[in-house]
């Protein structure tokens, strides 16, 4: 009998993986339910194409499902076993495509703050400036593009991040860093000053 599983603040996600392996359709739709929404976040972060993005969510959620037995706890959280199905995806699919311009707002899932004075010139210089941060990141290489989505996306720590893109710690601290740089060193005053408010909302 499929057993329902309510998703709290402190879902156990243990207790939905063991109702997985004994056949118990519930425990698939919990976590599809509690993935899902950071899963596609993530892809279409990534791909900037919604219709790839929903496809490789749910490949991804197919792939882990069928091979959810192989999922060991000790090594990684499921989150992190999850993102490094989708990203492995993602990179296949990008490859063969040039990627387009980047939305900051859901790349960040954060909408972008209002200007603080309500006036034409201003929304025009913020808007402005939007676009500067949003050609730069489009300028990014992927890989740092990844880590700052994984970061600043998705909220994760550098030790996750490093578990996602199979890389060390301390390379997963340099792409965020890089891509900082990187983006700071396209960016006039104004966009640097946007992009690090941005990012400052985002991990507070």
């Amino acid at each position: 009998m499929t057993q329902t599983i309510e998703i709290t603040e402190a879902v156990d996600i243990g207790a939905m993986v063991s109702q997985c392996l004994k056949g118990d359709q519930g425990g698939y739709a919990a976590l599809h339910d509690h993935f899902a929404p950071g899963m596609y976040r993530l892809c279409y972060s990534l791909l900037l194409n919604r219709e790839d993005a929903q496809d490789i969510t749910q490949e991804s959620f197919v792939y882990a499902f069928k091979n959810l037995y192989r999922f060991d706890d000790s090594l990684s959280s499921l989150k992190t076993w999850l993102y490094t199905i989708a990203i492995c995806r993602c990179r296949n699919l990008y490859r063969k495509n040039k990627v387009p311009m980047l939305d900051l707002g859901l790349l960040l899932n954060i909408g972008l703050p209002a200007p603080k004075h309500e006036t034409p010139e201003a929304a025009l210089a913020q808007r402005s400036a939007k676009e500067a941060i949003e050609k730069a990141l489009a300028a990014l290489n992927p890989r740092l593009r990844e880590a700052i989505v994984l970061r600043y996306g998705q909220g994760m720590t550098y030790r996750e991040i490093s578990d996602v893109m199979d890389c060390p710690q301390k390379t997963a601290e340099s792409r965020v860093r890089l891509a900082h740089e990187t983006l700071r060193g396209m960016l006039g005053a104004t966009g640097q000053g946007l992009l690090d408010e941005l990012l400052v909302w985002n991990v507070e």
